[in-house]
């Protein structure tokens, strides 16, 4: 009798409570980073008399650390390295910022803002990975995008009630790194097919999926994914100042901003995993980046604060949608995580940019370009991402085929 877990038709473990705090956990860690990142540099700023422009760059500095240990790190996560990586990777994001958490000086806080940027690559890269192995990659990316938004508005809410601020921003990553680094044993690993069954029945292993068509497939929506989060983040990185300059846009308005994108990012993952795969991935992406490209456009155009909120919050629940579907077409492509391990590496590589993108053409050509130049980014982004999302479910289809032959092969009916 086999010990294996079960899986679903495409070789995949179902989801069930350790996996996914595991999973999910890990992830989070990985990139609250990029959450926590205004205030890092505020208690920067505030706690070791850093200039502001030099705590930008040191945050800067950190994110982009995870974003190129991700994508080195992503062959690793591919097989049975995955948990060894988040395990390093977590404990360098405890040792990182549990270090910036308790001291004042400024070089020992940029060396370990540096060390655990470098730790959250291994757990992007780990827990990208791990979403792949698990059954139904449109649930499981709902899940994941809840549980991140979850995590994230409560460590948002909590982190100005603490002694300091640099226990309230480093503290807080350091003591969920750590708590996500016992639950690492949890962590689904890819595929491994015992060779000596396989080869006394003469089957050939599930395998990723080497064909060049969907190998081209995964490597365009990296490049998309990293170009989508320059429109998508550029608009964010001047939401405030936009507001401000023709709606009037105060400080209240901008919190309310914050607090109703949260809702509504949480609305629709819990709509997500709800529906599952039951209406694909092609068709509601499809209807989210024309809406997201429409509201680009209009949030340049409203003038009254009423207006502007309405767009914004709106624009920013499409987003977050956007994101999530785009998380379950990579691990669709590969169940090894192939491709969704990398994934959140090339979005921070993108989003480091956007801070630049968005406030140069807001400042060159005005709000209104910034609009219609972020829209016809979506726009030109549309084809790719329809493709890979076809070409996911074509991917799914043939993994089932050649999970089905592999087990028929390992248990021939008598």
């Amino acid at each position: 009798m086999s010990n294996a877990p079960h899986t679903d038709a495409t070789g995949r473990l179902p989801l069930n409570i350790p996996r996914g705090t595991s999973t999910f956990g890990i992830s989070v860690v990985g990139f609250m980073g990029a959450n926590l990142a205004p205030l890092m540099i505020l208690a920067l700023v505030t706690e070791t008399g850093m200039p502001e422009a030099a705590a930008g760059l040191v945050v800067t500095l950190g994110l982009l650390s995870t974003a190129l240990v991700a994508l080195a790190t992503t062959k690793l996560t591919e097989g049975s390295q995955r948990r060894l990586v988040a395990r390093i990777g977590l404990l360098f994001v405890v040792l990182g910022f549990g270090t910036t958490a308790l001291t004042a000086s400024a070089p020992l806080a940029v060396a370990g803002i540096v060390l655990g940027g470098v730790g959250a690559g291994g757990a992007v890269s780990a827990g990208g990975a791990a979403l792949a192995a698990l059954s139904n990659p449109n649930r499981v990316a709902a899940l994941s995008g809840l549980v991140n938004r979850a995590i994230v508005t409560v460590v948002l809410a909590v982190a100005p009630l603490m002694a300091t601020l640099m226990l309230g921003a480093f503290g807080l990553l350091a003591g969920l790194g750590l708590a996500a680094l016992f639950t690492s044993s949890w962590l689904p690993n890819a595929p491994q097919p015992d060779p000596e069954k396989l080869a006394a029945a003469g089957a050939v292993p599930v395998r990723p999926l080497v064909d060049r068509k969907f190998t081209v497939v995964g490597w365009m929506l990296l490049v998309c994914f990293a170009l989508w989060a320059v429109g998508e983040d550029s608009l964010w990185a001047v939401v405030a100042t936009m507001g401000a300059a023709q709606a009037q846009l105060g400080d209240g308005g901008m919190s309310l901003v914050l607090s109703a994108s949260s809702a509504g990012g949480l609305v629709v993952a819990i709509v997500m995993a709800a529906l599952g795969d039951r209406i694909g991935r092609t068709l509601p992406l499809a209807i989210l980046l024309i809406l997201g490209a429409v509201l680009k456009v209009l949030s340049a155009q409203v003038h009254t604060e009423s207006s502007y909120l309405v767009v914004v919050i709106a624009w920013n629940t499409i987003y977050a949608a956007a994101f999530m579907y785009i998380v379950a077409i990579a691990a669709a492509l590969d169940v090894t995580g192939r491709w969704s391990g990398p994934l959140l590496g090339v979005y921070l590589v993108g989003s480091s940019f956007a801070p630049v993108v968005g406030t140069g053409i807001a400042s060159t050509l005005g709000y209104t370009a910034l609009g219609w130049i972020l829209a016809g980014i979506t726009m030109a982004l549309f084809i790719p991402l329809l493709y890979a999302a076809r070409l996911s479910a074509q991917a799914e289809s043939i993994q089932r085929q050649h999970y089905a032959a592999e087990q028929a092969d390992l248990h021939p009916s008598k």
